[in-house]
């Protein structure tokens, strides 16, 4: 585990890239996150360090002793209206789900049930999550140095209301993306998480456990919460108008320019 000093560091120097707004290298040796617990550290610290509220969350039920993939997302990288700005050279996105929060869900020492957890959702909407990271394309970064920068998040694009969330089947879901027209993705897809609620409800458990990091915060009334891929990573043109469908969910425009990461 780092210690407060190399948190701060290496927290500093991730935000001094989001600033910059250029890629650069990994953290320094000398403080670079060996651990979950040192890399939430550092990116609960970059959090605070811009300034911007918690305007949601990515998440996703980690599987064994895989990659722990959650970040809070600052109030700047939510996106509702296209073009979407991403960074060079190719737009990486990935089509979700999310949860808008109708009221706060805190942490407790007791699991909110199902009942309770859907009850505090406001609304579903289809997403659009744009990735990249502040590293280097040529590098390669560990999963605990992604972890540190937010796990690939640069923004997420809000698309259209899903009506009746809960009373759908949504282990898996045909995708289809297609760019200028032609098809850039089509495939019957799983969530990576069993469903998005899966990976909702491990989040609201995740934030109680980690109420020291976090601070106590919880979900709060607002926030948007993003729960996995039904298509993992897919790479689209930039400048080229896509079109993103669930199939029997919905769908939704939209485009990506090159801009600064």
């Amino acid at each position: 585990m780092l210690s407060a000093q190399q948190v701060e560091q290496a927290a500093a120097f991730l935000f001094q890239a989001r600033t910059s707004k250029t890629k650069g290298d990994l953290i320094p040796e000398s403080f670079r996150p060996g651990d979950r617990e040192s890399a939430l550290a550092i990116q609960a610290r970059v959090m605070e360090l811009t300034g911007e509220p918690i305007a949601g969350w990515k998440c996703g039920v980690p599987k064994g002793n895989g990659p722990l993939v959650v970040s809070p997302i600052p109030a700047s990288a939510i996106l509702r209206t296209s073009p979407c700005v991403v960074p060079p050279p190719v737009g990486r996105i990935e089509p979700e789900i999310a949860f808008v929060m109708a009221r706060d869900l805190p942490p407790r020492a007791t699991p909110y049930s199902e009942n309770q957890l859907q009850d505090a959702v406001k609304e579903a909407r289809m997403v659009l999550e744009l990735l990249g990271t502040r590293y280097r394309d040529d590098l390669a970064p560990s999963p605990i140095d992604l972890l540190a920068d937010s796990y690939n998040h640069h923004g997420l694009f809000i698309g259209p209301v899903i009506p009746n969330i809960f009373d759908r089947e949504l282990a898996s879901l045909p995708v289809k993306i297609t760019a200028g027209g032609k098809v850039l993705f089509e495939k019957v897809h799983p969530h990576p998480s069993g469903g998005p609620m899966k990976s909702y409800s491990w989040l609201v458990q995740f934030l109680s456990d980690q109420a020291l990091i976090y601070k106590g915060q919880g979900l709060k009334e607002g926030q948007i919460v993003t729960t996995g891929s039904y298509a993992g990573a897919v790479e689209a043109p930039i400048g080229v108008p896509l079109q993103v469908e669930l199939s029997g969910i919905g769908k939704f425009d939209c485009e990506l320019v090159t801009g600064a990461a």
